[in-house]
């Protein structure tokens, strides 16, 4: 299957969305800038002591890729296929976070365009609320986006607390940086934990929001100070770009420096990111390359 997006999505304020299945009718959203390809379930070679949601490891065009049960990952029943049966599930294979992997999933729908105003932050009562970080309607059925970093950090147990490495930053600089303010804004919660940590070894003190409206609404607050925002690209009701046009419409924050902390690789999000008129972009999660970024940003906001 082609996912190879359209212009449209190239628009600020739109997406597209691959739409798939798992066991039942429920249909669920990735981002198709997450997605590099959809496959047939290739052969797998089962990894000893694995995750139990890792199915196991294929090869895609020569390179190792780990395919994931999407349900098992989820908390529900794994994904079961009848023998002899033409369907198998399908892969959907992802590229985000620097890292490459596939996810089995149960049958493909479609591709449909949105815009972000759109997807709304998911309802308390969503069933694995943990795993969904926006909600949609399509043909009046609700569609639930996955927070496939989440999954992805808790099946693969990826290591996000490398050491930092600050030899190279100047002192004056560091001593300088004590207690300025940060506002953090992501839907993903394990994103904001793994930021916060990083923040951690700058002696800053941060705040959160779960996405861009709500950042707008604590930056609107005129006893709200904040020095600098990391923000997320991809978040209901308004994301990143959004958020950073927003932001420079307010007086006293015209200047914030707002640096774009994104899963999506690519040159597309840089040309975005100017265009909305933040500062830098990052690809996550590099702890070291991000405490850098933030050292970077005060020193130019200096």
């Amino acid at each position: 299957m082609n996912t190879g997006a359209s212009s449209e999505v190239f628009h600020e304020d739109r997406l597209e969305l691959l739409l798939f299945s798992l066991r039942g009718n429920q249909r669920f959203g990735i981002n198709v800038l997450k997605v590099k390809e959809v496959i047939a379930c290739p052969p797998l070679t089962q990894l000893p002591d694995a995750h139990p949601a890792v199915r196991g490891v294929s090869h895609l065009r020569g390179e190792p890729m780990t395919v994931i049960d999407l349900s098992q990952a989820i908390g529900s029943l794994p994904l079961t296929f009848v023998a002899g049966e033409k369907n198998q599930g399908s892969v959907i294979v992802t590229e985000f976070n620097r890292s490459k992997q596939g996810f089995l999933i149960g049958g493909i729908d479609r591709i449909i365009v949105f815009d972000w105003k759109d997807i709304l932050p998911p309802p308390r009562s969503t069933v694995d609320a943990g795993y969904i970080t926006g909600v949609t309607m399509v043909d009046d059925e609700l569609i639930q986006l996955l927070d496939v970093e989440c999954i992805l950090g808790e099946v693969a147990g990826e290591d996000n607390t490398q050491d930092t490495h600050l030899d190279d930053v100047n002192s004056d600089i560091l001593s300088a940086m004590k207690g300025k303010r940060i506002l953090i804004v992501d839907d993903s919660k394990m994103a904001r934990k793994q930021t916060a940590q990083a923040l951690d070894e700058l002696g800053v003190v941060y705040s959160m929001a779960g996405d861009g409206a709500e950042a707008i609404k604590m930056l609107a607050d005129d006893d709200f100070n904040v020095d600098m925002v990391i923000s997320d690209i991809e978040m209901p009701e308004m994301d990143g770009y959004s958020l950073t046009r927003e932001i420079r419409k307010l007086e006293h924050f015209s200047d914030l420096y707002v640096l774009l902390h994104t899963s999506l690789n690519g040159a597309i999000n840089e040309e975005k990111a100017q265009r909305s008129g933040a500062n830098d972009v990052l690809t996550k999660f590099v702890p070291d390359e991000l405490v850098h970024a933030v050292v970077k940003g005060f020193a130019k906001a200096s």
